[in-house]
Formats: C-alpha cells, sequence, structure tokens
C-alpha cells in the first residue's frame, strides 16, 4: 500500500474507532455530551494521537500511540460489561448496553489491524516474518 493509502486508512479507521466511543457514550450513559469530560479529554487523545501519525516524523510514535490507546479501548470496552464488583453499574446491564459495549469493541479492531500491518510492514515488530535484525548479517550464496 501507498503511504498515501496507509494515511488515509488509518485515519478512517480512527474516525470509524472514536465515532464507536463516542456513540457508546452519548447513547449508553445519562447525561453525557461530546463536552463531558469522559467524551471530551479521550477525544483530545484521539486527536494527539492522530495528529502524530499524520506527521510523517512522528508516525511511528503516531502508530503505537494509537495502537496501545486502541487497543485499551478496546480491552476496556470488553471488560467493563464483565460483573466484576469495583465497576459500577450505571447505566443498568441490559442486552442494550451489551450492545453498545460489542458496537464499542468492535469499531476499535479495524484500527488495530491496519496499525499492526503498517508497524508490521515497517520492520518495527521483532520477529516479523521476514525481518531481520539490523546486525545480522547474512552472508552471500
Amino acid at each position: 500500500m501507498s503511504a498515501r493509502g496507509w494515511v488515509a486508512g488509518v485515519a478512517g479507521a480512527v474516525i470509524v474507532a472514536w465515532s464507536g466511543f463516542l456513540i457508546h457514550n452519548l447513547a449508553d450513559l445519562p447525561g453525557q455530551s461530546l463536552l463531558s469530560p469522559e467524551s471530551l479529554f479521550p477525544t483530545l487523545v484521539w486527536i494527539g494521537c492522530l495528529a502524530l501519525w499524520l506527521i510523517p516524523a512522528t508516525r511511528l510514535a503516531g502508530a503505537w500511540s494509537m495502537l496501545a490507546w486502541a487497543g485499551l479501548n478496546a480491552v476496556g470496552g470488553a471488560l467493563s460489561v464483565l460483573p466484576l464488583p469495583f465497576l459500577p453499574f450505571e447505566p443498568a446491564q441490559t442486552v442494550e448496553h451489551y450492545g453498545f459495549h460489542l458496537l464499542y469493541f468492535a469499531t476499535q479492531l479495524p484500527l488495530i489491524v491496519l496499525l499492526v500491518a503498517w508497524i508490521r510492514s515497517r520492520g518495527r515488530i521483532a520477529g516479523a516474518p521476514g525481518v531481520r535484525p539490523p546486525s545480522v548479517r547474512v552472508p552471500p550464496p
């Protein structure tokens, strides 16, 4: 994929991931708006990560920060529906509530998949197929 294709694909996936988060907050949590701290501060994190991604010199840092943030959102979206004693049960744990969490979780996946593919294509994950550490020299045949 070309550099433009990666940039556009990841930017689109960020919009999808952020939308899943925002839909969950606005539809499922009482009294939320885009300016509520529970929505605004994570939105600022998304914007910061995307800004890092859009600048070529900081693209790798942006990729890793978005991967960590999307992973945290996916894990949080999945785990927060479990009946753990330290989690609040507001709103009520209904099928509708679980549906919003499923949406929240699912919208993180395209971004995670794209970022892992981009990082692997750059040889930044140790042990990626076809990637040799820089110190390894292969003798000519």
